[in-house]
């Protein structure tokens, strides 16, 4: 599943991770370097399992943990409505 942020959504690369604006309500959302992998992975046609092969394979993370954080963002991400 390809993630797309919505049209009001702005992104910035930091030296510690991804910075998410949503510029309908001013809020934003800081992504630790595992977060922005994740996404990364996602809006480059990845899929979830593709993210979670990602975290794993960078990250000292077992496949569970890695499968339940990449679920979680998703849902956040979805609710928030940041992303499609």
């Amino acid at each position: 599943m390809t993630l797309r942020f919505a049209t009001d959504v702005s992104t910035a690369q930091t030296q510690y991770g991804t910075v998410l604006l949503d510029q309908r309500t001013g809020d934003y959302w800081e992504l630790n370097p595992t977060g922005a992998l994740v996404v990364r992975t996602l809006m480059d046609d990845g899929d979830e399992a593709a993210a979670i092969t990602a975290l794993v394979a960078q990250f000292d993370i077992d496949r569970d943990r890695a499968e339940q954080d990449v679920a979680a963002l998703v849902r956040d991400l979805r609710t928030a409505g940041l992303v499609s």
